[in-house]
């Protein structure tokens, strides 16, 4: 497993909020369901069971004989562990070393080839949804190198322990575990089968399975939707954009001119953070280019080699967070996509 590629879809799952379960009426299972191996008697699998059987139809043996397969995994819980972001005492070029995983020739490259490997699909999917190209192709190389490493973990084994034994997100990979217990039911998937990260991630674009529910699409027209395949990938990663609100037309992310006595820590920053370009100017803060219409941008400091980066962010900037809600990341996707334009 490439680490810096999957590292990007792990803190996602960390701050993604899962769907809260309906409330289960207490029936005991039938006296024949019983769940061996890895999670036999654990706490919670057969409430787990109920709710497979009330919420969505699942026979109780059905779902007992597919936990039954699954294993208990304590490399993923050390990995879950692990994940928790570092404080910055910058400057200290955190930002530059951030950058430096992820835009190199050899991605920039393989980024121009994948987007000609895919123009039709690409090309479909910016007219249907009216995201760019690029930025699709962005999230495809950050995610997993373009497909290269879609990771090896069975999602099953990922998502069953996860869900089971790892208390701190227990209620977030349940809310997973069952979302992939439907996908792979629609889609007629051995549950064992599907591939992917630590975290329960997958595919091209790295979907996690409620993403997969809410914005997996069928681009091929084959009647599945096959989060491997990258033309179902490329439609996926565009609708999700758009359906947290990508704005055509609209930039990104501008630099910033910044006033030589602004001093680190005199505004709060970050993808969340709302400013009035007219308030911002009052701390000696503009825009190196026209925002058009806009007049309300994020601020966004990144602690790059040298000094504090200043950078205005947008709408769209805010909606490549709703990926992964880290400011690196997002402006990672953004420079890596503006890259591969030029380069293709």
């Amino acid at each position: 497993m490439r680490q810096p590629f999957f590292f990007a879809a792990t803190l996602c799952v960390l701050f993604i909020a899962g769907c809260s379960s309906r409330p289960l009426k207490e029936e005991p299972l039938p006296s024949d369901v019983t769940v061996s191996g890895d999670f036999a008697n654990t706490a919670g699998v057969d409430q787990f069971i109920q709710r497979m059987r009330q919420q969505h139809g699942f026979r109780p043996a059905e779902t007992a004989a597919i936990l039954s397969r699954a294993k208990r995994q304590q490399s993923i819980i050390n990995l879950m562990n692990h994940q928790a972001p570092k404080k910055s005492t910058g400057p200290n070029g955190a930002w530059t070393r951030y950058r430096a995983k992820f835009l190199t020739d050899d991605t920039i490259n393989k980024g121009a080839a994948f987007w000609q490997h895919n123009a039709a699909a690409l090309s479909r999917a910016e007219a249907r949804y009216r995201v760019p190209a690029e930025y699709v192709v962005a999230i495809i190389g950050v995610e997993t190198h373009f497909g290269g490493f879609v990771g090896k973990t069975r999602i099953l084994d990922a998502l069953t322990t996860l869900a089971f034994a790892y208390p701190r997100r227990a209620a977030y990979f349940n809310d997973e575990l069952a979302d992939f217990l439907v996908m792979t039911r629609n889609e007629r998937l051995d549950p064992t089968q599907p591939r992917g990260s630590f975290a329960g991630a997958m595919g091209l674009g790295q979907f996690m399975p409620s993403s997969f529910h809410r914005y997996a699409v069928d681009f091929t027209g084959d009647g599945h939707r096959d989060l491997w395949n990258p033309s179902d990938a490329i439609g996926g990663v565009a609708n999700y954009f758009k359906g947290n609100g990508w704005r055509a037309g609209e930039p990104v992310a501008v630099r910033a001119n910044v006033a030589p006595e602004f001093r680190a820590g005199s505004l709060k920053t970050g993808f969340d953070t709302r400013y009035r370009l007219s308030e911002l100017a009052k701390y000696g803060i503009t825009p190196a280019q026209s925002l058009g219409g806009v007049t309300q941008v994020s601020l966004l400091e990144l602690d790059a080699k040298g000094g504090y980066e200043y950078w205005l962010g947008l709408t769209n900037f805010y909606v490549i967070t709703r990926y992964n809600h880290s400011v690196y990341y997002a402006m990672t996707i953004h420079q890596l996509a503006q890259a591969i334009r030029a380069r293709r």
